[in-house]
């Protein structure tokens, strides 16, 4: 397994990074743990977790996706193998349950981290995310920023300066970012060098071949800052796999079990998808092989977060490491980009 560096730390992550969201609400502990098992032995060491999950999010779950990490963290005794990853949720509607409406407050934070810690089973986690922006701005696919003078925000200075606190006192290695824009990335990082407070390390952003909007502004970020994206969704929530066209609808599949998953969905989207599909099939590859194997070869990406509710899914995926792509398929891949440009932001 490849491995990349984390931002300008002294730790290298497996390029393909195991992503846990469904861990309590699609998957089991046991199959959880069967997940991790075979990861590992793939010479993963890099596992993605948030306070939030597994999702959809609900109170009922909340927390399940850290207790199962942190289970199997205890029972199998690898944790210094491992890069731990984990995230503070920001204001949302449907998360009241989460510290009655969560905030990037240093009191939020600071609740959070000692949640997910105690969850864990550790006593640090490397690599602490803040999952989205506490401000009202672009992320989730909303497009076209409206500014509102009158916003009630916490202050990035405020949400940095209490991960200060953390790191200083050995509970998190490192911080990163997540679902942030140009403005926001380069905020955090200007604070950081003001106040010599510590610098994002990373940016976990959507990124796939139906939306490569982080190429816009926030690829220049990742290599001019050293805080490359951990790119999320890289599938389009399963959709460039190819199994949900022509209407299928396979059981257990995320898009039939939650219809709130409707980001990739649409004509432009299954029309792009039809398309990378038939590529793939050309050149002797999956259509999820294509999907990922293009993600890992972007050199701003630093690690590649799969996610599979099968193991049979999960070999597939982590296989993509091995996989390179030949200039042939790339530029077939380019063409196409400039017929279906970002259909599904």
């Amino acid at each position: 397994m490849q491995t990349r560096k984390l931002g300008s730390t002294d730790i290298n992550v497996s390029l393909i990074c195991l992503g846990t969201m469904t861990w309590g609400e699609q998957n089991t502990e046991r199959e959880a743990f069967e997940q991790l098992d075979l990861a590992v032995s793939e010479g993963i060491n890099f596992i993605d977790a948030a306070e939030m999950y597994p999702v959809p999010p609900r109170a009922e779950t909340q927390g399940r996706t850290e207790q199962y990490l942190g289970n199997w963290l205890a029972r199998r005794g690898r944790r210094d193998d491992l890069v731990i990853a984990s995230k503070v949720a920001g204001p949302g509607n449907g998360l009241s349950y989460l510290r009655d409406g969560p905030r990037l407050t240093r009191d939020h934070i600071r609740r959070a981290c000692d949640d997910s810690l105690q969850r864990l089973q550790t006593d640090y986690i490397d690599l602490y995310q803040v999952h989205w922006p506490d401000r009202n701005t672009n992320f989730f696919g909303k497009l076209g920023y409206a500014h509102n003078s009158e916003e009630q925000s916490t202050p990035i200075e405020e949400t940095l300066s209490t991960l200060d606190e953390l790191v200083k006192e050995g509970k998190i290695r490192h911080i990163g970012l997540s679902n942030e824009t140009p403005w926001g990335a380069m905020e955090y990082l200007r604070l950081s060098r003001e106040r010599d407070w510590p610098r994002a390390v990373s940016i976990q952003n959507p990124y796939n071949l139906l939306n490569r909007s982080y190429e816009v502004g926030m690829a220049e970020v990742s290599h001019r800052e050293q805080a490359g994206l951990l790119a999320y969704s890289p599938l389009a929530f399963g959709t460039l796999s190819g199994k949900y066209l022509d209407g299928q609808r396979p059981p257990k599949a995320r898009l039939t079990l939650f219809e709130r998953f409707s980001r990739y969905a649409g004509g432009r989207g299954e029309a792009a998808t039809r398309a990378y599909a038939d590529l793939a099939r050309e050149h002797g590859l999956s259509p999820a092989q294509l999907a990922l194997a293009w993600v890992n070869s972007r050199d701003f990406v630093t690690s590649n977060i799969i996610g599979a509710t099968t193991m049979e899914q999960l070999r597939e995926n982590i296989g993509s490491a091995r996989i390179t792509l030949d200039r042939e398929v790339i530029d077939a891949i380019e063409a196409l980009h400039q017929e279906f440009t970002y259909p599904c932001p």
